[in-house]
């Protein structure tokens, strides 16, 4: 189907009904079950007054894994591009964290559109090589995980309203609810990174599966 091939990317308007009558030779209560159908798989969001659209797919990731955003977006069939907004030094008004080390924030993109906020704090100690680096090309984030290995890490999940200012970068309406991702990876006892994430509530999910005793993934 379109929506599957790629031919309709998210955002786009599927026809109205009567268009789909006239297009495939159906009765509209046919086109009315197939559309009901595709909204309720999460392949379109029907909007009342506006029509159908096709839905941006929801992006899940297992809570203990640490995902490369460029690979997952990517494998859903979008462009990914990121857009550093700061880079500099971290000192003490960004937290408790070891020092010497940089900040860098930016936005990941999705088929064009905002995915999520970032605000990374990357110690130098740990990692001597990120001094000189932009990431203005490469998130940190991705670069990291190419080449800095971790052996340990923590994340802390809530659900929040976005900011003015959060809400307006992720082109969302101010206290839309969004997932925030705090993050903290070490390396044999060292912190290496402390990342912030704010994801549009609508986009992304986290997710892992247990048994008896443990987790699967």
């Amino acid at each position: 189907m379109r929506i599957h091939s790629g031919e309709w990317r998210p955002g786009t308007r599927i026809p109205f009904e009567h268009e789909l009558v006239a297009a495939y030779g159906c009765s509209r209560a046919t086109v009315s079950k197939a559309l009901g159908a595709l909204a309720r798989a999460g392949l379109i969001e029907r909007r009342r007054k506006a029509g159908s659209f096709v839905a941006h797919p929801q992006v899940h990731s297992a809570v203990l894994d640490i995902p490369d955003l460029a690979q997952i977006i990517a494998a859903r069939g979008e462009a990914y591009r990121w857009k550093r907004t700061l880079r500099r030094e971290a000192g003490a008004e960004d937290g408790p964290f070891p020092l010497p080390a940089i900040r860098v924030d930016g936005v990941h993109f999705g088929g064009g559109e905002p995915f999520a906020l970032e605000r990374r704090l990357i110690a130098l100690a740990s990692v001597p090589d990120a001094a000189g680096k932009a990431f203005v090309e490469e998130a940190p984030g991705a670069w990291l995980l190419h080449h800095v290995p971790w052996t340990s890490a923590r994340h802390q999940i809530r659900a929040v309203e976005a900011t003015r200012a959060e809400a307006a970068a992720l082109g969302l309406r101010a206290r839309s609810a969004c997932l925030e991702l705090d993050r903290t990876t070490w390396r044999a006892g060292e912190m290496v990174t402390q990342v912030r994430q704010l994801f549009r509530g609508d986009r992304f999910d986290l997710v892992a599966e247990f048994r008896p005793g443990g987790v699967l993934r």
